[in-house]
């Protein structure tokens, strides 16, 4: 054990960041109201949990760099999810099974154990034989200092699984036993595996949860297991999945045999900036997830993930989303009710008709929230196009293709620097109306629509000044019921 070396690193850390934090806050592309670090690179959410009267955020950093590398645990607290306050690193690189340039304590989960706050992590190292990746245990009394677990690992690769593709625990407990689902990958097949245990240390394998057959990639990043209502829910995001970033199953779950059952596949997010998505229990009951906005697949490497590199940072989370189950067992992923104590200077109309061809202005900027309801009965349009975040012919365009029952997000003519267009099906049949709910911050959008079955995350680089919006009625003219849209609050720096 190396609690000493930990110790050191952290506070080498945090110095790091008490450098660089004046200077990164300047930055032009500093989010509003979206969860950031102080400086530096993040990347997945981890060890989310509500203990002891407060929001706990974890969270993959490099605070050395606005790159991916050594992998710390950075941590934050909140009472509302929308206003932090920064705590000390939680985890840092400083055994042999974790400390490692390019490993360190990769992603994991919290659970309350025994009064305490215990972390779950992938701890990744490279000593001679490739890289390996094993489950670690990590324990805190206060839930701000962490100390590892001296007979860690506790869990590692079974024979027929590489040993760098067994990763991203995520905890929770049943009755008086504790289970972590791990992704894996066996015969190029992605696993979620399954884990029990009575005390936290000592663990057995139970079964392989589920597994593709090809269908959803080769390995399985960031697993989640939970109950919602009286189904259970399997989320993850995929190896290999091409266009799928974030997937959820739906189904039935049998304890006994440790095998998930599912019936229903679904995408939590459409667009290419949202990715390994974590949830936990808010305490009203209330399954809240949080993903990081962006992804390994879609930004090529010589993009670095977004221009905010140059102001020494990157990364941030989506706005954090409720999983509610619909009548039909899918589900709607619904911004959380706190994001509304962010609004102020409320605009509010109704009863528009936009004949065909012709534009309605919508509120300017480009850090604000905005609710449309549209009329699909009384409303001739083939399409409906919103052109957002408009400056020097710069433009988003959002298009619903309600004659071919589609949903498009372009973002060529975004920033002059993304590309790509995201794109669903827009299932609307027996439907009278159509939601359109927009969350715009300084560098992204995030789309919601359809009772939030089609959501859109996307990250849009332009910062200019004056910015413009409007929506669209194209081959036929559009009715929209209400218009309501509010500036929102800045509770980042």
């Amino acid at each position: 054990m190396s609690k000493e070396l930990m110790i050191e690193r952290i506070e080498k850390a945090q110095k790091e960041i008490e450098a660089k934090r004046e200077t990164v806050q300047q930055g032009k592309f500093r989010q509003d109201y979206h969860f950031m670090a102080e400086t530096g690179w993040i990347n997945d959410p981890n060890g989310l949990i509500y203990f002891k009267g407060k929001y706990h955020f974890f969270y993959q950093y490099n605070p050395y760099s606005g790159f991916w590398d050594c992998m710390h645990w950075g941590h934050a607290v909140s009472e509302d999810m929308i206003h932090w306050e920064y705590l000390p690193l939680a985890l840092a690189p400083s055994e042999v099974y974790d400390d490692h340039l390019k490993g360190g304590c990769f992603s994991g989960s919290a659970i309350e154990h025994d009064g305490k706050l215990f972390l779950i992590y992938t701890g990744t190292c490279n000593n001679g034989n490739g890289f390996e990746q094993a489950q670690c245990i990590a324990y805190s009394e206060d839930g701000i200092h962490f100390e590892k677990y001296e007979g860690n690992p506790v869990i590692t690769a079974p024979e027929g699984v590489p040993t760098d593709l067994f990763r991203d625990p995520k905890i929770w407990k049943h009755d008086d036993t504790y289970y972590v689902v791990c992704g894996a990958s066996k015969n190029g097949f992605a696993q979620a595996r399954l884990y029990k245990s009575t005390d936290m240390f000592h663990w057995e394998f139970v079964n392989v949860l589920a597994e593709s057959r090809g269908e959803w990639g080769y390995m399985w990043e960031c697993p989640d297991f939970y109950p919602v209502g009286d189904k259970y829910v399997l989320m993850f995001s995929p190896m290999g999945g091409k266009e799928r970033t974030s997937v959820y199953l739906v189904g039935d779950f049998d304890y006994d045999t440790g095998k998930f059952f599912y019936t229903i596949s679904g995408e939590i997010d459409w667009g290419f900036d949202y990715y390994a998505p974590q949830s936990f229990l808010a305490p009203d009951g209330r399954r809240i997830l949080v993903g990081w906005a962006n992804a390994w697949d879609w930004m090529p490497f010589w993009k670095d993930w977004g221009p905010t590199y140059q102001e020494g940072w990157c990364g941030f989370f989506n706005i954090p989303r409720e999983a509610v189950l619909a009548e039909d067992n899918t589900l709607k992923f619904i911004p959380v009710k706190e994001l509304q104590d962010l609004r102020k200077n409320k605009q509010e109309e109704a009863d528009i008709l936009i004949k065909e061809d012709e534009k309605k202005e919508l509120r300017s900027g480009c850090v604000y929230e905005t609710e449309m309801r549209i009329n699909l009965k009384k409303s001739t349009a083939d399409k409906i196009r919103l052109n957002l975040r408009m400056s020097q012919g710069k433009k988003t365009e959002i298009l619903f293709d309600l004659k071919r029952a589609e949903a498009y997000f372009d973002r060529n003519n975004s920033d002059g620097w993304s590309k790509g267009v995201a794109r669903c099906p827009l299932n609307l049949m027996g439907k009278e109306h159509l939601d359109i709910h927009i969350y715009s911050d300084k560098i992204s959008l995030e789309i919601f629509s359809n009772d939030y079955q089609n959501n859109f995350s996307c990250n849009i680089y332009n910062v200019d000044d004056d910015q413009k919006n409007e929506v669209k009625a194209i081959g036929g003219d559009l009715v929209i019921e209400s218009i309501r849209s509010w500036e929102l609050e800045k509770t980042m720096k």
